[in-house]
């Protein structure tokens, strides 16, 4: 059974993006480019809500072809081209998409039929929205999370009216030396 993973950089207090989803405050450098770019590249499915998905769509298919582009953005162009892509949303439609599914409807049914489906994990990228629905239906699997080092007092929370708890087991850590800690967890459930 593949795995659902929610990726998200996360700030000590529990935010993944200010009061108006900005995300400034996250910080990311080679050696983390390098990390994540290591795991992802042994992913075949990217999990998205609507507006993660069109902010990726609109800088990614063409980041690796622009003069001097980093080896980072070379490396996830092409990644991301290969992908499969998943998307929660109730106003976008396939037509015209490459490579992407859209889902807006029976979303615990549909998730958990691709669940079955042969493959790798399933990393979920950012997507606070598309988290908070599929954490109410107990479908995430993981949370592969970067603790960046900033305490916002407000703004979008990864968890949000949680109504049961949910135990999780740590697989690994990792420091990196611009101060963001990694956390690994996998869902406890028994």
């Amino acid at each position: 059974m593949r795995k659902i993973i929610s990726f998200m950089h996360i700030s000590l207090d529990g935010f993944v993006a200010g009061p108006k989803g900005e995300m400034n405050w996250i910080k990311v450098d080679q050696e983390i480019f390098d990390h994540v770019g290591k795991r992802i590249s042994e992913t075949d499915t990217a999990l998205y809500g609507r507006v993660t998905y069109q902010m990726m769509e609109s800088y990614w298919p063409t980041a690796g072809d622009k003069p001097g582009a980093s080896k980072h953005d070379i490396e996830h162009s092409q990644w991301y081209e290969k992908a499969r892509k998943l998307v929660l949303s109730k106003t976008m439609k396939e037509k015209g998409l490459t490579n992407t599914t859209i889902i807006n409807d029976n979303l615990s049914n549909r998730i958990s039929e691709i669940k079955k489906e042969s493959g790798s994990e399933i990393l979920l990228f950012g997507s606070p929205r598309a988290t908070h629905s599929l954490i109410q239906l107990d479908l995430i699997d993981g949370y592969w999370l970067f603790v960046n080092p900033i305490i916002l007092g407000q703004g979008i929370p990864l968890f949000t009216d949680i109504k049961k708890q949910t135990k999780l087991k740590l697989l690994t850590t990792r420091q990196f030396t611009n101060g963001v800690t990694e956390l690994n967890y996998i869902v406890d459930k028994p």
